[in-house]
């Protein structure tokens, strides 16, 4: 593992319908780990793609209050 960010990213262990919404953002993820030079930028650009995630699988498990 080249970026140790990389493995917020993991999906496997996530029921099959947050496994669907994870997947492709782990792909772009280490498309970016292996394709851009390490630098700041690239760091800046996995943390918010990670925020990204995060908030992609929460919308999935939103429940609406009304």
């Amino acid at each position: 593992m080249s970026e140790p960010i990389l493995q917020f990213f993991a999906y496997n262990h996530l029921p099959p319908a947050l496994q669907d919404i994870s997947k492709p953002l782990h792909g772009i993820a280490n498309w970016m780990a292996e394709t851009l030079p390490r630098n700041p930028e690239r760091s800046v650009a996995l943390r918010k793609l990670l925020e990204a995630k995060d908030a992609a699988v929460r919308a999935k498990l939103f429940k609406d209050a009304t």
